[in-house]
């Protein structure tokens, strides 16, 4: 993911776009699709999920395992509070923000071929997704799911990219 916006910030914004960029030619497909086909067959609204390249795992590289890897170790470090709902809002703040920086760093040095990087954008939407609702001011339950969402996307990072040190999360 190899690009030459500047900072985090230029980082996180692009993947913003990037992201944009995969949903919504997805929702102009769905609006085409005739009403009559509906009959045929059911489908969802559900966001493109990853897929393994030909049934085995994607390649990584340094940077991404090494951003990877330190947000799975700030979220491992927040797990129990956010369990007990005893996670303050500053923390999720902190934590959003750690996961924005490290999602910068993976735009900003990621050097994957095309194939496995469209497979982490949504894996790096998730996570921007996450961070976001982590970091919202909203007095639900919103933070604690941006967390349960970023938890979720490391899931999947481990379960289709081949980084022989990641240790999926218990919990």
């Amino acid at each position: 993911m190899k690009r030459n916006a500047p900072g985090a910030f230029g980082a996180i914004l692009l993947a913003a776009g990037l992201v944009a960029g995969l949903t919504l030619p997805a929702a102009g497909r769905a609006a085409e699709h005739r009403h009559d086909a509906h009959a045929a067959h059911e489908h969802g609204d559900a966001a493109p999920t990853p897929q393994l390249n030909a049934g085995r795992k994607w390649e990584t590289d340094a940077a991404l395992r090494t951003a990877m890897g330190a947000i799975r170790q700030n979220m491992v470090a927040a797990l129990p509070d956010i369990h007990e709902r005893r996670l303050p809002p500053a923390g999720y703040d902190a934590l959003a923000r750690k996961v924005e920086r490290e999602v910068g760093e993976i735009v900003a040095h990621c050097k994957l071929d095309a194939k496995a990087d469209a497979q982490l954008h949504l894996i790096v939407a998730d996570l921007l997704a996450g961070a976001g609702q982590m970091a919202t001011k909203a007095k639900s339950d919103a933070r604690r799911n941006g967390a349960v969402k970023v938890l979720g996307a490391l899931e999947q990072y481990g379960a289709y990219f081949d980084d022989p040190g990641y240790k999926p999360i218990a919990h």
